[in-house]
């Protein structure tokens, strides 16, 4: 009975239909496979292809220098090419976003550099393409190449500037203090780095204003020299001319610059006052010939000596200066600060001009300060 009943089971089993086996439900399986096919990302397509259109076969340390990229894009309408620049060895870059032309499909893309060592490489440049419809496009690199940077061989002399020209525009020389002189001058110069300058032998330097353009710059530079020097020589190198060129400055003191520092010497009081006796007694004879001859000629002669007298004999005006305040060396704005006051106290006035006046120290020494800087009372 047992063995009949095991056999009948076993035959039910087998000639089973497929309705009467449970069915698994795979439906959310299937449905997360397709989920997640969806949500991965299509490949980015290639759209944009660079190659170097111009390097230097030769740089010299110092020297600004341009590279240009030749760029096409598959894509027609596109609002722009963002470039990212990394790795880059011995180098300085001088602009953000490259200088761009464009003939017929293609792009040229030049960016400046200066190098800032023998040993030096041009950055990888990578390229994505802005589209209007934020479609995703793979980025493009251009691997930085190794470049042939050598050094000069300049002389004592040699200021740090390499330019394909540098030129004095103008230039004045005032008195600082007993021993020493103040050289201001202004200078131009073309593909140069002017913010490297710097001269050798001087007391004290440094620059005033500066406008930076890695075509076209210009500097305001001080020089504090010794007073037996007659004339301030430097030197630069010249791309164009492939040489070292001498700059000459002749030392030819002016005191009467408003632009510049001057040192006022002291006034010889004895001598002023031997004038304006001499003055004052020309003036009472001319009175006194005036009420005897009654002739108005007299009068030019009682006018004149009293003027003088009282030109001499007023005298200089002084400011009164805040505590804090900042003395400059120049009246140029974010110019050298050479001495801070640590007081209120008044100073005497020299002259005003655009906002600053000139005041000259206790100690001799001539500084400009601020308008605003002036006690209100």
């Amino acid at each position: 009975m047992k063995t009949f009943l095991l056999t009948w089971l076993l035959c039910a089993t087998l000639f089973a239909s497929p309705a009467d086996v449970p069915e698994t439900d795979n439906s959310a399986g299937t449905q997360s496979i397709a989920n997640a096919s969806e949500a991965e990302p299509q490949e980015a397509v290639k759209v944009i292809y660079l190659s170097y259109e111009k390097i230097p076969s030769r740089i010299l340390k110092g020297e600004v220098f341009e590279v240009t990229i030749k760029t096409i894009s598959t894509v027609k309408n596109f609002i722009d090419i963002k470039y990212e620049l990394s790795n880059s060895k011995g180098l300085k870059l001088l602009t953000n976003s490259p200088t761009r032309s464009v003939e017929s499909k293609y792009y040229y893309e030049t960016f400046y550099f200066i190098a800032t060592s023998e040993s030096a490489a041009l950055p990888d440049f990578t390229a994505t393409l802005i589209d209007k419809n934020n479609a995703h496009y793979a980025t493009t690199t251009l691997a930085g190449e190794k470049l042939n940077v050598i050094s000069l061989n300049p002389g004592k002399d040699f200021s740090n500037i390499v330019a394909s020209s540098f030129e004095i525009v103008e230039h004045k020389t005032t008195s600082y203090d007993a021993t020493r002189n103040i050289v201001v001058f202004v200078a131009t110069a073309t593909n140069c780095d002017i913010s490297a300058l710097k001269l050798h032998n001087v007391y004290k330097q440094g620059t005033e204003s500066i406008t930076e353009s890695h075509l076209d710059s210009k500097i305001i530079y001080y020089a504090i020299i010794d007073k037996k020097v007659e004339n301030l020589s430097f030197s630069y190198f010249n791309i164009t001319k492939n040489k070292f060129i001498t700059i000459d400055l002749p030392i030819v003191v002016n005191d009467d610059s408003v632009t510049t520092q001057s040192d006022l010497k002291p006034k010889d009081q004895s001598n002023e006052i031997l004038k304006m006796s001499i003055a004052a007694i020309v003036a009472f004879l001319a009175l006194v010939m005036l009420l005897w001859k009654k002739n108005y000629i007299y009068l030019v002669f009682v006018i004149i000596p009293l003027s003088y007298v009282l030109y001499v004999g007023v005298p200089s005006k002084e400011v009164c200066i805040k505590e804090g305040t900042k003395i400059y060396l120049l009246p140029v704005a974010n110019g050298t600060i050479f001495e801070t006051a640590k007081s209120k106290y008044n100073l005497q006035k020299e002259e005003e001009v655009k906002g600053w006046i000139k005041v000259q120290l206790e100690n001799k020494k001539i500084g400009w300060v601020k308008n605003e800087d002036i006690c209100s009372h």
